[in-house]
């Protein structure tokens, strides 16, 4: 089958599309065949070698996170899928490679795909839609009344968090420039801040959730500011902690770098009486599952700014590299 692998990390050499085996489906995972697959920011980093420290993948491996597609084989032991759905996934660390023909996940990573939106737009979700779920729901805990501060709002997982954070009950204050103020305002943004133009500090006051997505320490800081005591800030720039770090069973050695790592942002938010979480979000079926319901139901909707075919995969990820992209950017099969 054709995929775009790594060959070596670098952050200059484009993937190469090349012949590969097809996958080999283990008892307990599900053989699709890709309709479309989301591209990510993620994507080039791994690429770039900038996790391969906590995420050692041995080139050359198949690139991707998001999938969506039609079942076409399933392992001996998966009981909640069958030949012919149309799913959309995730797929957890090491189970990556969706910029293929087909890829193997197993079955506890996959969810039914939403009914009323396309595969283009279902293979948009996946890796946003965990990744505010988890930072908002699971370990934010927000709730009604509250009050959120979702950077980027007109990123793959700001415009996600948005809908998400509104659907709760929340108050959200977000970040963009300009010429993004009506996409933010529709999906529900409460206090839009030109991030060009205006300090945020200077109007955010006694946050309960900062969704940090920047990776300037200045802003960082800002940010911890911001919060009401007890307040927490969940960060998907790092600096990873050691709760990361045992959380993926790293050892001793990338547990310790964790604490030094990010032993100065801890320090600061104990002082301000917050607390600092850093996320890397997590393949998990049920969740996306609970996601599905929301999009079947109206509640959240996809944005998708520009579809790729996957021959023009590199290019896509060009795309999203320049940090311009409004919501998400898709390849899609012929």
């Amino acid at each position: 089958m054709r995929a775009f692998t790594v060959t070596r990390y670098d952050g200059k050499e484009e993937l190469e599309l090349t012949e590969v085996a097809a996958p080999v489906v283990k008892d307990n995972e599900v053989l699709v065949q890709i309709h479309a697959a989301g591209i990510n920011l993620l994507d080039s980093l791994i690429k770039k070698g900038e996790f391969k420290i906590f995420l050692p993948y041995k080139p050359p491996f198949v690139l991707g996170h998001d999938v969506a597609g039609v079942v076409t084989k399933v392992g001996t032991a998966v009981n909640k899928f069958k030949v012919g759905d149309e799913v959309y996934a995730r797929p957890s660390n090491f189970h990556i490679g969706t910029f293929a023909e087909y890829i193997s996940i197993p079955e506890n990573d996959l969810a039914l795909k939403p009914k009323n939106i396309s595969m283009e737009e279902a293979a948009s979700i996946p890796l946003v839609g965990l990744t505010a779920w988890q930072a908002l729901i699971e370990i934010g805990k927000l709730n009604k009344g509250q009050k959120v501060f979702i950077q980027a709002g007109s990123g793959g997982v700001g415009t996600f968090a948005i809908q998400l954070a509104k659907h709760v009950g929340a108050t959200v204050a977000t970040t963009t420039s300009a010429s993004n103020f009506d996409l933010v305002n529709k999906l529900g943004a409460d206090v839009i801040i030109d991030y060009q133009k205006e300090d945020f500090e200077n109007r955010l006051k006694d946050y309960d959730v900062v969704l940090h997505s920047n990776r300037d320490s200045k802003i960082l800081e800002k940010s911890l500011r911001v919060l009401k005591p007890g307040g927490i800030l969940i960060s998907l720039t790092g600096p990873p902690t050691p709760g990361f770090a045992a959380e993926l069973n790293l050892g001793w050695h990338l547990k310790f770098l964790t604490k030094l790592l990010s032993s100065a942002v801890r320090k600061k938010a104990k002082k301000l009486n917050v607390n600092f979480s850093f996320l890397f979000m997590k393949a998990e079926g049920n969740q996306l599952s609970e996601i599905t319901t929301l999009i079947n139901s109206g509640i959240i909707k996809p944005v998708v700014e520009k579809v790729f075919q996957f021959e023009q995969t590199n290019e896509a990820m060009a795309y999203v590299e320049t940090g311009r992209a409004k919501g998400k950017v898709v390849v899609k099969m012929k």
